[in-house]
């Protein structure tokens, strides 16, 4: 089953949704600024994308200008800003089995089926 990260407001995520219907693969579309991915699913998300938390930190979000940039954390505490913060994480992010891609630009998402 493939999973998107989806935010309705993004059009890199708009598009990935619209490629995925193109090509007819059905896709659980979970809203993470509705519900927001826990600390353990940011993990599993992080090992699929092969990712540290801070590779999918949005760093152009107010949110991280004004209040995490220049500021060290570890991985564990970045985890938790994510998970406590969805806004600052990088959108869209599909899954599919043991392999996830950040969907920049959308035609991404057809990597994880290229095998």
């Amino acid at each position: 089953m493939v999973k998107i990260y989806h935010n309705t407001r993004c059009s890199k995520s708009r598009g990935a949704c619209q490629i995925l219907n193109d090509h007819k693969i059905e896709a659980e579309v979970i809203e993470y600024l509705k519900t927001p991915p826990t600390e353990s699913e940011i993990r599993e998300i992080l090992e699929k994308l092969d990712m540290k938390p801070f590779e999918i930190v949005r760093k152009t979000e107010d949110l991280y200008r004004n209040n995490f940039a220049g500021n060290k954390y570890s991985e564990s505490e970045w985890i938790k800003i994510l998970s406590e913060n969805p806004i600052l994480i990088e959108r869209p992010i599909i899954v599919y089995g043991n392999k996830a891609v950040i969907g920049r630009p959308p035609e991404r998402v057809l990597e994880l089926f290229n095998d």
